[in-house]
């Protein structure tokens, strides 16, 4: 079946086509890089890698672009009470936001713009949305944009523009805002603004770019004039995609986006995120307290995108034994011998059989969790054919190998697990030694001895399996 995608601007499930075969440009709505990145924000994220592996999987060439936004007022704000610059605030918070996405997997994409380096465009922008009357210039300065004079408003949200409160305007970037009429454009540069350096020279005075305006040129300035594919979490239809669709189609003339996919809100522990809560979680903050990313990203990929998925500790254990039965799995097939003259297996049957279904819940609306399904199904066949085996058919390995990692391909569970545990040389000679120890100790019945070694391993992560070809062992 093709890829069928569930579309905010049509309300329905529509089948996938690409403005140009074979291509697909696809932007997303980033982080605001005024602090560290919590894990709700990494659903979506993760949801951004999860549809770029499936699109490159799929055949597509991708141009994957996500923004950055490091001038609002947030970001001023911040950079105020710190005494600094926009840029030099911003830095650290977007040097550690790609840092977490390449922990968790995530495969960089071709641009990250940042809304600093755009002002140029952006001033232009406005300018042609000034020329054809959709925008218009204030008092103090400011330019907005008029809703009054853009008739579709309202088509993403589904909103009737006779509905909105007639005058009002967003004066600040805030997310909760829907009852704005004019949204702002470019905005008056205030104390604070120059305090933080972030104000620049306008034809019609001197300010900032209004949050709205930043997205809608990076993406036409990275991806085109019309998006395949725009991307973004469930608060960001009102106001700001359907700003971005107002004021893009204003200056183009064109469709600005095809497919628009917004990703439900995380709970954590069956509640809404938040500090007062005190569940508010860093990907760092998980990291320090022993979670692996591929526990965290099995995790935020469990449920597909559009559905609830309550994040617990609980659940996250869960997903790190579901890490491990994974790499078990993996560990079993390789250390089977090879024998072209055993008796034939079912393996290269059922690879076939999970790769379609895995295909399937893919192209459902990217249904990561019946993907997931379809891989640990997979992966209970294959241990049962395996029970009683030492050996088998080399091909019956490789297209059982090839399955398991053409899948992982893109929902990238074994390929974090692998990186986060990778061994190097001076450890895994430890560990020989210490094996190499506890095989002596054994054979003196010194059984005690032999216990701490284990021990002293276990602590260390390395989990030891004795079994008749002598002591395999893994780090866990």
């Amino acid at each position: 079946m093709p890829l069928k995608v569930r579309n905010t601007l049509t309300r329905s499930l529509e089948e996938f086509v690409p403005l140009r075969e074979g291509t697909v440009g696809v932007y997303a709505c980033g982080p605001t890089i005024y602090d560290y990145a919590h894990i709700g924000n990494y659903r979506s994220f993760l949801f951004y890698d999860l549809v770029h592996r499936y699109l490159e999987w799929s055949g597509y060439e991708v141009r994957f672009v996500m923004n950055l936004t490091d001038v609002d007022d947030r970001t001023v704000k911040g950079a105020v009470e710190r005494g600094v610059g926009v840029r030099d605030y911003t830095e650290g918070f977007g040097e550690t936001f790609l840092a977490d996405c390449a922990i968790l997997g995530m495969r960089a994409l071709d641009a990250y713009p940042r809304a600093t380096e755009y002002v140029e465009e952006m001033v232009r922008f406005i300018e042609g949305l000034l020329a054809s009357g959709h925008a218009y210039q204030a008092d103090d300065g400011a330019v907005y944009f008029s809703i009054a004079r853009f008739p579709d408003y309202g088509k993403l949200k589904g909103i009737d523009l006779s509905t909105l409160r007639a005058g009002a305007r967003v004066a600040q970037d805030e997310y909760e805002k829907e009852d704005a009429r004019d949204f702002a454009l470019w905005k008056a540069a205030t104390e604070a603004d120059e305090r933080a350096r972030a104000a620049w020279d306008a034809p019609w005075g001197r300010g900032r770019p209004g949050w709205h305006l930043e997205c809608s040129v990076m993406s036409l300035a990275e991806v085109g004039e019309t998006l395949d594919i725009h991307l973004g979490g469930e608060d960001l239809v009102f106001p700001h995609h359907e700003n971005e669709i107002a004021q893009s189609e204003a200056a183009t003339g064109k469709p600005f986006v095809r497919y628009w996919l917004h990703v439900k809100h995380l709970l954590v522990e069956g509640r809404k995120m938040s500090k007062s809560l005190g569940n508010f979680i860093t990907v760092r903050e998980l990291l320090d307290k022993g979670y692996d990313p591929a526990s965290i990203r099995h995790q935020l990929l469990s449920a597909q995108y559009r559905k609830e998925l309550n994040f617990t500790m609980a659940g996250l254990d869960a997903s790190r034994n579901a890490v491990q039965r994974l790499l078990d799995f993996e560990a079993r097939l390789e250390a089977l011998s090879v024998d072209d003259g055993a008796e034939d297996t079912r393996l290269p049957e059922l690879a076939q059989e999970a790769e379609a279904r895995f295909r399937q819940a893919m192209d459902d609306d990217f249904n990561s969790a019946d993907a997931l399904a379809a891989l640990f199904t997979f992966v209970n066949r294959v241990n049962g054919e395996l029970d009683g085996r030492s050996e088998l058919p080399g091909g019956d390995r490789k297209a059982a190998l090839a399955a398991l990692r053409s899948m992982d391909s893109v929902l990238g569970i074994l390929e974090v697990a692998g990186a986060s545990r990778a061994v190097d040389d001076d450890l895994a000679s430890w560990v020989e030694e210490r094996i190499e120890a506890r095989k002596a100790a054994r054979a003196a019945r010194d059984f005690a001895a032999a216990d701490a070694i284990r021990d002293e391993l276990t602590a260390k992560g390395i989990v030891l399996e004795d079994g008749p070809q002598g002591t395999r062992w893994k780090v866990v």
